[in-house]
């Protein structure tokens, strides 16, 4: 999609649709925290990205503070003065930017503090392997411990095993996701699931 330029109204429907779907569950009363989703270097890069997504939160009615957008290291780190203005005016305006696949990309940290970010999320490389290689769970650990101190929010991406989420509790990491909660399933599953919580 990204080699054709399909991504850009393919991440704009995903977006309009992800908007939409939120206020839907808001409208009927489920408890939804925020709706995550992840953006594309090549839609971040179109100099319509901004307006766009404020057109789209103001057609679907959806508060920006309930919707989170994430971005991959590498997407951040080009034209590094451009992002800074997109990502300043986004959190201006109450959306949550998430670093997605966070360890898998660029080196340096010093972006972490340039660049308004709300949380970091720990590739599922990284923790498919925490209870079983003594590295990878140094890892995940300085993670957490680094996003902690730099009052991040910190989620913990591809959790499969009770194993896996008793360690990330143990070291206080904020949020998880995986299939040990659940695989994708349709909107009215996942109502079902706000639902009973």
């Amino acid at each position: 999609a990204e080699d054709s330029g399909l991504i850009r109204p393919i991440g704009n429907w995903i977006l309009r649709e992800a908007c939409r779907q939120a206020r839907a569950w808001l409208d009927a009363g489920l408890p939804l925290g925020s709706m995550a989703v992840n953006i594309s270097a090549i839609q971040f890069r179109n100099e319509n990205f901004l307006q766009g997504v404020f057109t789209t939160m103001e057609e679907t009615g959806l508060d920006p503070k309930f919707l989170e957008l994430e971005l991959t290291e590498s997407v951040l780190m080009k034209h590094a003065e451009s992002t800074e203005v997109i990502l300043k005016t986004l959190r201006e305006r109450g959306v949550q930017l998430a670093v997605d696949d966070f360890g898998t990309g660029y080196s340096s940290l010093s972006y972490l503090r340039r660049f308004a970010i709300d949380a970091l999320k720990i590739d599922q490389s990284f923790v498919r392997q925490i209870t079983t290689v003594p590295s990878e769970t140094t890892i995940v650990t300085a993670v957490i411990s680094m996003g902690r101190s730099l009052n991040l929010r910190v989620v913990a991406e591809g959790v499969e095993t009770q194993e896996e989420l008793a360690f990330l509790q143990a070291h206080d990491c904020d949020q998880a996701q995986g299939y040990y909660f659940s695989r994708p399933v349709l909107a009215p599953q996942f109502a079902e699931l706000l639902e009973t919580q």
